[in-house]
């Protein structure tokens, strides 16, 4: 389904876009609503716990290539950042250096890109004082931005790089913010659409294969990029393009990406001298 169809119904039976998203899974494989979103808070709370326990620690990864990001940046006075970035940044550092030191996390929509929509609510739980069920509400929503994009394009970035990846979780974490914050549908749908456009074309390229560089830094960015494109869309800011046709023009792109540039390591920045040459004392070091 498309996100406009979820939009028009919501208009023709006139309830909240959340219980639509609910209503349409019941339609198309008979999930009970009340069951669906009892997960969904589970999902959340899941969430919510991972990034309490990680926020601003150290973290030993596989190859070490990282894992004091967050510690650094949790201890840093921020020159620019206002208080939410700033928290959402260290969130998204903590939680995706957790995926890389083996912790639990949420993948949403993929382990590479899992600290995009928790950093987000957990910013929105701490710092805007959302309440839960309004948070599982917006969560619901992420959701269904989410599987529009997997249905038409895909959340792999071995399939559509890591448009497919970022990308979503960043029009989800933006989608999630602005329907806690308005539950605007109509804003929703721009802010997806502006996160989208944002992120179109990025390429997937972890050094080694490891979801730790670029992957841990990029989340770190693309929180930024959610919550600035949630802002523009509540200010009443447009996509120009809608979210539908945004969302068909990165399968396209995703399509037309080389082998290279979609998660084998090969291209971009894994194929660089320093990532050969530290891939090399990685496996000298693994002997």
């Amino acid at each position: 389904m498309k996100f406009s169809e979820l939009t028009s119904m919501e208009e023709k039976i006139d309830q909240p876009l959340h219980e639509v998203v609910l209503l349409s899974q019941m339609l198309e494989d008979g999930s009970d609503p009340i069951e669906l979103r009892n997960k969904t808070r589970i999902i959340l709370d899941a969430m919510l716990d991972i990034c309490e326990k990680n926020y601003g620690r150290a973290q030993k990864t596989l190859t070490g290539l990282c894992g004091d990001n967050a510690h650094l940046f949790s201890r840093w006075q921020p020159q620019m950042m206002g208080e939410f970035n700033y928290f959402a940044t260290v969130t998204a550092l903590s939680v995706i250096e957790a995926n890389a030191a083996m912790g639990r996390i949420v993948a949403c929509p993929t382990a590479g890109s899992c600290g995009v929509v928790p950093a987000m609510a957990y910013a929105l739980r701490k710092i805007k004082k959302i309440s839960i069920d309004c948070l599982v509400d917006a969560l619901i929503v992420a959701g269904a931005v989410g599987k529009c994009i997997a249905q038409t394009v895909s959340i792999s970035g071995a399939v559509a790089g890591c448009q497919a990846e970022i990308g979503t979780a960043t029009a989800m974490a933006s989608a999630m913010a602005v329907y806690s914050l308005s539950k605007d549908s109509k804003r929703v749908s721009h802010a997806a659409a502006l996160s989208l456009k944002s992120l179109m074309g990025l390429v997937c390229d972890p050094v080694g294969g490891f979801v730790e560089i670029p992957c841990v830094k990029r989340n770190a960015v693309a929180v930024n990029i959610a919550i600035s494109t949630a802002e523009m869309a509540l200010c009443g800011i447009r996509s120009v393009i809608p979210l539908d046709e945004v969302i068909e023009a990165m399968a396209r792109v995703g399509r037309s990406l080389p082998e290279e540039l979609r998660e084998t390591g090969l291209g971009g920045i894994a194929s660089t001298k320093t990532a050969t040459d530290l891939l090399e004392k990685i496996r000298g070091e693994s002997l």
